[in-house]
């Protein structure tokens, strides 16, 4: 009964989450449906057991999903980001503007934006681009999503995003594990995707297809708006609070805060870090941890406190409400870090349940080792919640311990572990009830049918044969 319990709560979960069903409310009510049947204690289930992962992953991410917000936030209202996306389209020309589309995604979300306030510049920018070069407004989801979160989302070594920090507390490592797998698999990518989006293109114009318009006024629906926020890092619903500039910085000024990102980013937890003395943090005050295993979180913070304070210095003229804008990207990241949080809250619960040991077991036995293991669990929890952070995080909370364990039996370096992990977690989320791809749609006024065959080539099946190639070479020569 108890694994049928887990089983129907599971179900249960991805149901009413696909149904529009906020995940606060969700989540615990799964998670005690399955206490229930295995006759758990509800009570001390929901607020020793549930409430208690559910806090420990607040406690941890928050400074990031806080930090990040603000980010990106300060630059939607600098004009930061209209000016690295004009810069790529006047420089390339309406000839490449799927070029153009794609890398100005890449660098903003690379630079540490979220998707989600990089859709709400980007895709007006890409309607005006593809209406000059009369390329079908149906393909500019699928180019957008490669540029934005395939490679620059979970495979590039560096990036500040939430999913490829979730696994570092887990295996000691930082946003740079693994630099050699991670740009080959962005390459192939990135290459696979371009190639798909130009073959599309090509077939578009022999049948004399075009750019046709569409006078529908873009609404953010209540459900997409939850269904965006359990999957990303930032609220949907902040984007029009605060005030954009009336003027735009010049791209250098734009491009510096990326710029800082990545380079206090690198420097704190490959340079700095590593040589300072934090004995301390073995002390039962500092939570009995190590530097390795908040190293790569620090890093990130500080890169982010960093580029913020940049972006306020160079536009502080052409930021009109500053506390508004503030307060809106701090706002931002309340309701996506309650909502991953919850479904943490409910993962905890099902590793607590006997049945759980069943499942841990065939989890961790998949024929292949404990690479195609980690590959597997991500991508089925990915797939299933429509969150690649969410999935991560219920995995790794359960079975992050024993992936480890069996990294240092089978002497797997913990970097390639780490890239794994991302890379498997960032296929099968973009399944077309996942939050990111139904808000790029609404923004993009295009529909499932419309445009979600051409995404499913450059945000899922490429990203899939990339992680087989790293999988390939990393059970070959080992990470690098």
């Amino acid at each position: 009964m108890g694994l049928v319990g887990i089983l129907l709560a599971l179900a249960l979960l991805i149901w009413l989450a696909y149904r529009g069903w906020s995940v606060l409310i969700v989540a615990p009510l799964a998670a005690l449906v399955a206490a229930a049947i295995s006759g758990e204690p509800l009570l001390a289930s929901w607020t020793q057991t549930f409430m208690g992962g559910a806090a420990r992953f607040v406690a941890q991410w928050f400074p990031m999903f806080l930090l990040g917000g603000l980010f990106g936030k300060l630059m939607d209202d600098s004009g930061a980001i209209i000016s690295i996306a004009r810069f790529f389209t006047e420089r390339l020309g309406t000839k490449r503007t799927m070029l153009s589309v794609v890398l100005a995604s890449a660098l903003v979300t690379y630079g540490g934006v979220s998707v989600f306030v990089a859709f709400f510049v980007l895709v007006p920018m890409a309607d005006e681009m593809f209406r000059a070069a009369n390329i079908p407004r149906r393909l500019m989801p699928a180019t957008i999503g490669l540029g934005a979160f395939t490679f620059t989302m979970s495979v590039m070594p560096g990036t500040p995003s939430v999913n490829n920090a979730i696994p570092m507390p887990y295996f000691g490592t930082t946003t740079f594990a693994a630099p050699g797998l991670g740009i080959i698999a962005s390459i192939i990518i990135f290459a696979l995707g371009m190639w798909w989006l130009a073959r599309a293109e090509a077939a578009a114009r022999r049948a004399g297809e075009g750019y046709v318009g569409t006078k529908t006024a873009f609404a953010l629906d209540d459900r997409t708006r939850e269904q965006a926020a359990m999957a990303g890092d930032f609220d949907p619903a902040e984007i029009d609070h605060g005030k954009r500039s009336a003027s735009l910085p010049p791209f250098f000024l734009a491009f510096l805060p990326l710029v800082v990102v990545i380079v206090v980013n690198f420097l704190m937890a490959l340079v700095v870090l590593p040589r300072m003395d934090f004995a301390f943090l073995a002390e039962e005050a500092w939570g009995r941890t190590t530097i390795g295993a908040v190293a790569g979180i620090w890093s990130v913070v500080l890169a982010l406190a960093a580029a913020i304070l940049t972006v306020i210095i160079v536009n502080f003229r052409r930021l009109p409400a500053l506390r508004e804008t503030l307060d809106a990207g701090a706002n931002s990241a309340a309701v996506p870090i309650l909502m991953i949080a919850s479904l943490v809250g409910f993962g905890a619960v099902i590793g607590t349940l006997p049945a759980f040991v069943a499942v841990r077991d065939a989890v961790l036995e998949v024929p292949g080792g404990p690479l195609v293991s980690i590959i597997v669990a991500m991508n089925v929890l990915a797939g299933l919640t429509g969150t690649a952070s969410g999935g991560m995080a219920i995995a790794l909370n359960a079975l992050g311990d024993n992936f480890m364990t069996l990294a240092s039996e089978h002497g797997i370096n913990p970097e390639l572990m780490h890239r794994l992990t991302t890379i498997s977690a960032g296929t099968l989320d973009a399944l077309p009830h996942n939050g990111t791809v139904l808000l790029l749609l609404q923004i993009s006024k295009l529909t499932h049918r419309e445009s979600y065959g051409d995404m499913v080539m450059t945000v899922i099946v490429n990203v899939i044969i990339a992680l087989v190639v790293v999988t390939v070479l990393g059970s070959m020569f080992g990470s690098f």
